[in-house]
């Protein structure tokens, strides 16, 4: 008999680019039906006003709980959109190179595998979401939150100065709310999904740093303002992309001492498996040709010296010529405008052979 995930895990595939509602349930943001509709932007600073907010709740695959909740803060649903753009082409960039670049093709039937993919999938989007939820609340986009609240940081003096802090706390705790109370699971896929989804939180929280700004006559620091800020999520995706190369298999063990059953990996330079790895439970297909889970890699386009003989997958590659226009002899006039030509060159492109 097939067991069924906890609550909350089925819900983190669903909403943060990989909510699930269940084991036959579309894949919000994953399988590439709902994500194409939020991807255009730029998202506008200012909440929703009216009813419109209420709209793109309903056009969201939450559940009951979740739209209440989503209808109650209107910047909530542009958020969530926010959250399902940075992983979707964060995920993009960090593959863009290798046998499987993030295609939306198959990515329902990669979901319902434990592969290293599906692990990357669940971090970027978790972190994704914690990331835009604090965000959200600096800027001023969502009702319920505001700046930080960090000791010695007066909310109206950072707005005045404009040093609104992330606030990563607020975010955390509203996610948990979100997506419900979390109970420990033996199901050991769901005990990785969770693992995942939190390596995802902490890469966000590893990214939060101080910073501070000096007021004084003629710039000295007699006073100063400091604030909490996330770094760049770019930053983020290439921690994430780090934690997928090193990424652990693991299996089910029980512990001696309390009897609970706990993930349990090789032990690597006399450490065991800690809780920033990303974890997997079943090796990943090679990607190199069209299946249930990618389209492959023929057709993609490659680096003759260096991504090329991987990312073909020893098939070989067709070289064609390309004509590109690009800005040459660019001399700069009085006083501060910019004068290119626009030059011609011709270059080779290099592209995976499909047989």
């Amino acid at each position: 008999m097939r067991s069924r995930l906890p609550r909350t895990a089925c819900l983190l595939r669903l909403i943060a680019l990989c909510i699930l509602l269940s084991h036959s349930a579309a894949y919000f943001g994953l399988t590439g039906r709902e994500p194409l509709v939020f991807l255009p932007g730029p998202f506008s600073n200012e909440p929703p006003t009216g009813k419109a907010h209420l709209k793109q709740c309903e056009q969201m695959t939450l559940t009951r709980r979740q739209k209440r909740l989503c209808r109650r803060e209107p910047g909530l649903a542009e958020t969530l959109r926010e959250s399902v753009r940075l992983s979707l082409l964060e995920c993009r960039y960090q593959f863009r190179n290798e046998r499987w670049n993030c295609s939306l093709d198959g990515r329902g039937s990669l979901l319902k595998r434990a592969f290293k993919e599906t692990a990357f999938l669940l971090a970027v989007s978790s972190a994704a979401l914690t990331h835009a939820l604090a965000k959200a609340c600096s800027s001023g986009r969502m009702e319920r939150c505001t700046c930080d609240d960090s000791p010695g940081i007066q909310h109206r003096e950072a707005w005045q100065w404009g040093v609104c802090g992330d606030n990563l706390k607020y975010s955390t705790k509203f996610l948990k709310k979100f997506l419900g109370q979390k109970r420990v699971s033996k199901d050991l896929r769901a005990q990785v999904d969770t693992h995942n989804i939190n390596v995802g939180i902490r890469a966000v929280k590893s990214g939060l740093k101080t910073t501070c700004k000096c007021h004084g006559v003629s710039g000295s620091c007699a006073v100063r303002t400091c604030w909490k800020q996330l770094s760049p999520f770019h930053d983020t995706g290439r921690l994430l992309k780090y934690r997928y190369d090193t990424a652990v298999r693991v299996l089910s063990v029980t512990n001696a001492a309390t009897g609970e059953t706990e993930l349990a990996g090789p032990r690597r330079h006399g450490q065991s498996l800690r809780t920033t790895d990303l974890v997997f439970l079943e090796e990943s297909p090679s990607f190199c040709r069209p299946s249930r889970y990618s389209p492959g890699t023929g057709g993609r386009s490659c680096a003759k010296d260096t991504s090329c003989q991987s990312l073909c997958c020893g098939r070989g590659y067709n070289t064609a010529m390309r004509l590109t226009s690009l800005s040459c002899h660019c001399q700069v006039r009085w006083c501060c405008h910019v004068e290119c030509q626009t030059c011609v060159r011709e270059e080779e492109v290099y592209t995976c052979k499909n047989a």
